[in-house]
């Protein structure tokens, strides 16, 4: 019997691990198209096979999945803005082609270009939470300490904010104080985004991420782990709000493990 093969298209961050980590649990043969600057060097320990490329090469990326026969595709992390917009950066005639085509550089524009383009190659893009349904945020308090009153109501407020930047597709977190919005995420990502907002609350900040209104779960979906606590607590947050069922919490029990030693609740909801 043929081994079950999934092709992944590896950003950064730890999110590209534990996906591969979960697939080679499920006897999936692993085949990883890693990003050079981005893609964390670890997840070869993970994989069956990994070749990196630039950011702009996408003909050869998909080449490469073509060759080693893979129908089913997964995308996990981002590429950094960094990459993104280097100056030395280098778009192969497949990207240039996509960029030329589409109507603005929103995640989701790319993104669904890219699914898109993979169709074509005979390749489809799958939802890539369907090996992490055990990672994913439950509803209520995470934590030992649940959210005060204010947090509360920077919580409820903080939600409607974060599913209408998600519905324009411009980020997924908020940072709010006291009903007032200290940071939204832009393309920088969650975590420049609340040490952002920690610059301006100073102390007591409420960090809201939501999925979109219409998330794509095929890409972008919202990852939350230690990195967000450690980030948190550089910015003196107190509170992280998180969707439940649509958020992906990466190594949950030091994820909940930091927060209560900084005194920092977490919340499903």
């Amino acid at each position: 019997m043929r081994q079950k093969l999934l092709g992944l298209i590896a950003g950064n961050g730890k999110f590209p691990l534990l996906f591969a980590h979960k697939a080679r649990m499920a006897k999936y043969k692993v085949v990883a198209a890693a990003v050079k600057g981005d893609t964390s060097f670890f997840l070869r320990f993970f994989v069956d096979k990994i070749k990196w490329f630039k950011a702009g090469q996408l003909r050869a990326l998909f080449s490469f999945l073509k060759e080693e026969e893979v129908k089913d595709v997964i995308m996990a992390g981002q590429v950094s803005p960094a990459n993104l917009f280097d100056k030395h950066l280098v778009l192969d005639e497949e990207f240039k082609e996509l960029f030329n085509a589409i109507k603005d550089r929103k995640a989701d524009t790319i993104f669904s270009a890219v699914a898109d383009k993979l169709k074509q190659q005979g390749m489809e893009l799958r939802d890539s939470t369907f090996l992490l349904k055990d990672s994913l945020a439950p509803h209520g308090t995470l934590t030992r300490r649940a959210p005060d009153l204010r947090e509360l109501d920077d919580i409820v407020f903080g939600k409607e904010i974060a599913k209408a930047m998600g519905g324009l597709d411009v980020g997924q977190t908020v940072v709010v104080k006291e009903r007032a919005i200290v940071a939204i995420e832009a393309m920088e990502g969650t975590d420049a985004a609340i040490l952002r907002g920690g610059r301006i609350a100073r102390e007591g900040a409420v960090v809201v991420k939501m999925s979109k209104p219409e998330q794509d779960f095929r890409f972008d979906v919202p990852v939350i782990g230690d990195r967000t606590i450690k980030n948190m607590i550089r910015a003196n947050a107190s509170c992280l709000a998180i969707e439940a069922g649509k958020t992906i919490i990466i190594a949950r029990e030091k994820v909940i493990s930091l927060a209560n030693k900084a005194d920092i609740c977490i919340v499903g909801t």
